[in-house]
């Protein structure tokens, strides 16, 4: 069964893209815990595709105490080790430790007297980039403001927070707005903004 919906290209017609695209993707959030949850997410991407990460997410959610990141920033060689024989997640050793990694780094910045959201969305003045792309090649990998955002976090003790990987968070959590001005939530974005 497909719907007439006009969406961007890379949902294609699978189901749970689909649902992704049309109910979170580019969605404005500012929920620390959902925030720190794609940036990890966005980080265990690295190297394989969106889908495969979407795919194991829920599984993601059980095994990581629902992206508490007090929790994980607790974890001991015993967990690791636990979580690297688990298939239902990328069983990479350095984005496992990289979630622990980002987790003690968010709460230091916390500690400083920060959210995330505050944190991250200090990058776009508060407000989502109205990007009026009509086609995928003119969107970017990269930008001056995802340059400016991963060298920062990396600074700060975050991993697996290149350029690339900030940019698809920005997209992901609804800093800039990518879907193309022919997709429908294009506009049902912009007007919410």
């Amino acid at each position: 069964m497909t719907d007439e919906l006009s969406r961007c290209w890379w949902c294609g017609d699978d189901e749970l893209y689909q649902h992704y695209h049309d109910s979170e993707w580019g969605v404005p959030q500012h929920d620390d815990r959902l925030l720190f949850e794609f940036l990890c997410l966005e980080g265990a991407q690295a190297g394989l595709s969106w889908i495969t990460i979407l795919r194991k997410r829920e599984h993601y959610r059980l095994v990581f105490d629902d992206f508490d990141a007090e929790k994980i920033a607790r974890y001991d060689d015993k967990k690791i080790a636990a979580l690297l024989l688990d298939p239902g997640i990328v069983r990479n050793r350095l984005k496992v430790n990289g979630f622990v990694k980002n987790a003690r780094a968010y709460l230091a910045l916390r500690e400083q007297g920060q959210t995330l959201d505050q944190y991250l969305w200090n990058y776009v003045d508060g407000r989502t980039m109205q990007n009026k792309r009509k086609d995928m090649s003119a969107v970017p990998v990269n930008t001056k403001v995802s340059d400016a955002m991963a060298k920062d976090l990396k600074k700060r003790g975050f991993t697996f927070v290149g350029s690339t990987i900030c940019y698809a968070f920005m997209q992901a959590a609804g800093l800039v707005n990518d879907h193309i001005v022919s997709c429908y939530r294009h506009r049902e974005l912009s007007e919410k903004s």
